[in-house]
């Protein structure tokens, strides 16, 4: 053990006189955090939507339509011919224009209503101003309302996107830790370092070992960094213990440390195995949805995103960290991140080189 906890010290040592290791593995995800957290920490602006009204006829129907939509907060009303409300609306001064028809005898209504389709929030106006006509309605007939939704919000607190990007920015640190620490035993096989300590009385078991527990620890401080921005900064609430934490985040780093001494183990030279690494982080960092839904993906690319180690990472963090409800649920990606473990560590320890 003693020996051990020497190897650890003195690789630890090693790698932190190294200042682009201490850039990337530490200060990055930080500033990371701290950059995407001030994007997407804001709340927004409120919606609101500016409405042309067109009353080709003053009836008292139309004069209780403009009444209810001018009794909305969301909505501001301007009224106007038909041109120069339609004008407004193409230069971007109006969300909708609705045209009220002068009301004559009974029978069904067409309303027109134009509206700029470019803005995503103005699709819910024409909902808004339908429910909005089938209360004029309802309350002109006399008619009660049938349906009464009873809404029931069973999570106590919004997610907000720092909530859903804080799990994800830890799952990518932990995968660019695992995939490009694994560089570091590359460059001791290619200076020919690892042959010298094999032929030391050093068990070679120990000399890995060593390296995989500094960046089990290196992988506790990005966590630990991380959360703490995320908590005390953005004001991210944990819904998992401690004690679950950290399990998913040693369990993360180690399938990517694992993964990433496959990978090298095929590489003669720092440069190949950098292509290598290269190659591998990019399809997984923006296909596996830790920076957003996975619904939003081509359904082409769902056979991939399933096969994606950091995708189950991302899902498994996400629940334990924020309690964003699984995708996969917690058994599922602990069954595919152990099958990745397995089989990437036999792999490296199949194919690789000491020399």
């Amino acid at each position: 053990m003693k020996i051990f906890l020497n190897l650890v010290s003195a690789t630890l040592k090693d790698m932190l006189r190294d200042k682009m290791i201490l850039f990337w593995f530490i200060l990055f995800p930080v500033i990371f955090m701290f950059l995407f957290g001030w994007i997407f920490s804001g709340t927004g602006s409120p919606i609101h939507f500016d409405l042309g009204v067109v009353v080709e006829g003053e009836t008292p129907l139309s004069a209780a339509l403009v009444s209810s939509l001018n009794a909305v907060d969301v909505i501001t009303l301007h009224q106007g011919t038909l041109d120069d409300e339609q004008d407004a609306l193409a230069e971007g001064d109006r969300s909708a224009v609705i045209v009220l028809p002068k009301f004559q005898g009974e029978g069904s209504v067409t309303i027109p209503v134009y509206y700029n389709a470019a803005e995503q929030t103005n699709h819910i106006l024409p909902l808004m101003l339908g429910e909005i006509l089938n209360g004029v309605e309802r309350m002109i007939l006399r008619q009660p309302q049938m349906f009464v939704l009873d809404v029931q919000p069973i999570q106590s607190e919004p997610i907000s996107d720092v909530d859903y990007l804080l799990p994800g920015i830890l799952a990518m640190a932990l995968m660019q830790l695992g995939l490009f620490g694994s560089m570091r035993l590359v460059y001791l096989r290619e200076k020919r370092i690892l042959r010298s300590l094999g032929a030391t009385p050093l068990p070679r078991i120990q000399i890995v070992f060593s390296e995989i527990a500094v960046r089990l620890l290196i992988a506790s401080v990005q966590a630990l960094l991380i959360i703490l921005i995320g908590y005390f900064v953005f004001d991210v609430r944990l819904a998992g213990s401690w004690w679950q934490i950290a399990a998913a985040v040693f369990f993360g780093a180690a399938v990517f440390v694992s993964i990433g001494y496959m990978l090298v183990s095929f590489a003669r030279t720092e440069e190949s195995a950098n292509g290598i690494l290269q190659i591998v982080q990019f399809p997984m960092m923006f296909l596996s949805g830790i920076f957003f839904p996975l619904e939003l993906l081509p359904s082409v690319l769902q056979p991939v995103v399933k096969v994606i180690p950091l995708t189950y990472l991302g899902d498994l963090l996400r629940g334990v960290l924020v309690g964003i409800p699984y995708n996969y649920g917690p058994s599922v990606s602990l069954l595919v991140l152990g099958a990745w473990l397995i089989v990437s560590f036999s792999a490296a320890v199949r194919f690789w080189r000491w020399d």
